[in-house]
């Protein structure tokens, strides 16, 4: 039981106060009655309200504490870089942290994906590789080719550029009109695949990526530079990529010589296995985008990084990349990345995923028992449980219905009953988990145990 005495009480009635009146959320609603939750520390796999109530951190923040909470050595990691060196920019000039980051995130990419470009975010990164995929065709002689390919109900990021890359027509209509150039083609949720595909996953996973062939060929190929794809789409709820899909899309880029971009924001480090999670799927992309656990969110740093042949027309002498960013591979980032790295191999991390990640789908896959519950999906510790109306016909929930069962009911519900977790209707209505990758056994099942209680609720209320 936590007390908190008179004196706690005040200081969150304050910040509570002060909140309301002067903190502009992210993607958060506001209005009277609406107060947001105040998380005032994390230890382990556990975050820690402002009344002290313990929770389990089953997103990892947003996709990105891997090592946990609470680690030391990270704090101590920037507080000595920042007590040597606390800022200078890379226009122009280097820091030891950056390039020794640098180098160490070349020797994990595959291929030939040797230069890395520093941004501060996920969505930097994004924007970073769609200039860069312009720049480098104008370079080689290609100036036409400038739009960009990437799936349905996928996210990319919030500036113009990764905005007009997102696929979620809501979040765009408000910022209209973007960035042109940016066209869709179908994801691989194969739980809904149309038939004839609907019974076969490596045929649906070829129709898919035919698509984006198709859309190539429609837009025309001189026009076209990169298509951009998640290893597992997030928005929509965990899709896998079906087998034998990625060396399509492969085959594909090759042939109309578009770069394959493998948007790696919330898959890299650790999420699905390996340090890359193109290495998991066995794919090699011309360009990944990274950001979040790179440093497990102890300080913000991003990252694009790009093939020695796409280097090459910038490597003569005099050709500037005219794009950067201020705080882009800031030396104290780059020295908490390092120490997170180390930490990663050090406690064998992605062994552990990759030890894990079964026991982790089947406590998960119990869930299927109930009627609300119509798929479990994902790969690592990276899922998606997709809820229906009627589980026979994979009917969904219209909005109101979504509405009031994500936001009216399952959030606050899950949240009272300690598990702070994802629930999302960008696609169809899912709750989405990926825990710390410290986790294990003991954490599904308390994971699990609290969302067949709530989801069980769920079921009888709808």
């Amino acid at each position: 039981m936590t007390i908190i005495s008179e004196t706690d009480q005040s200081a969150t009635s304050d910040l509570a106060a002060k909140a309301n009146r002067h903190l502009w959320g992210h993607f958060a609603r506001h209005g009277e009655g609406i107060n947001p939750p105040i998380i005032t520390r994390g230890e382990g796999v556990h975050i820690f309200d402002d009344k002290g109530k313990s929770y389990i951190d089953g997103l990892s923040g947003l996709f990105v504490v891997q090592v946990g909470h609470g680690r030391k050595e990270l704090a101590e990691a920037a507080a000595k870089q920042a007590e040597k060196l606390a800022f200078f920019p890379l226009w122009s000039y280097a820091t030891p942290t950056a390039i020794e980051l640098s180098e160490r995130l070349a020797g994990y990419a595959p291929g030939d994906l040797n230069r890395v470009f520093f941004t501060t975010g996920g969505g930097e990164a994004v924007e970073s590789a769609w200039k860069l995929a312009k720049q480098y065709f104008k370079l080689t002689g290609k100036p036409g080719k400038h739009k960009v390919v990437s799936r349905s109900i996928a996210y990319h990021g919030t500036p113009q550029g990764a905005l007009s890359i997102t696929g979620i027509p809501a979040f765009k209509v408000p910022f209209e009109p973007l960035v042109p150039g940016g066209f869709r083609v179908p994801n691989t949720n194969f739980y809904r695949a149309p038939a004839p595909y609907d019974t076969d996953i490596k045929a649906f996973g070829r129709y898919c990526a035919d698509r984006i062939a198709e859309a190539i060929e429609f837009e025309g190929p001189d026009s076209v530079a990169a298509v951009f794809l998640e290893p597992v789409q997030n928005a929509g709820g965990c899709f896998p990529p079906p087998p034998g899909y990625f060396e399509r899309v492969r085959e594909i880029c090759d042939e109309y010589d578009v770069l394959l971009v493998s948007d790696e924001v919330i898959c890299a480090y650790g999420r699905i296995g390996s340090m890359f999670a193109c290495n998991d799927f066995d794919y090699v992309p011309d360009i990944i985008t990274c950001a979040k656990g790179l440093t497990s969110g102890y300080s913000p740093i991003g990252a694009m990084i790009a093939s020695d042949r796409l280097f090459e027309p910038f490597n003569d002498g005099q050709t500037v990349f005219g794009h950067g960013y201020t705080f882009g591979g800031h030396p104290v980032s780059s020295a908490v990345a390092l120490a997170n790295l180390d930490i990663f191999e050090r406690e064998g991390i992605n062994e552990h995923v990759k030890q894990m990640a079964p026991a982790f789908r089947s406590t998960l896959e119990q869930l299927s028992e109930l009627p609300i519950v119509g798929d479990v999906r994902g790969e690592g510790f990276f899922y998606g449980i997709e809820l229906v109306k009627d589980k026979t016909t994979k009917e969904t929930f219209d909005d109101e219905e979504s509405e009031r069962l994500l936001r009216g009911f399952l959030t606050p519900a899950l949240w009272e009953a300690g598990l702070y977790c994802r629930a999302d209707d960008r696609g169809d209505p899912v709750v989405q988990l990926a825990p710390p990758l410290i986790s294990g056994q003991k954490e599904f099942d308390a994971i699990y145990d609290i969302l067949r209680s709530v989801l069980t609720e769920a079921s009888r209320r709808m």
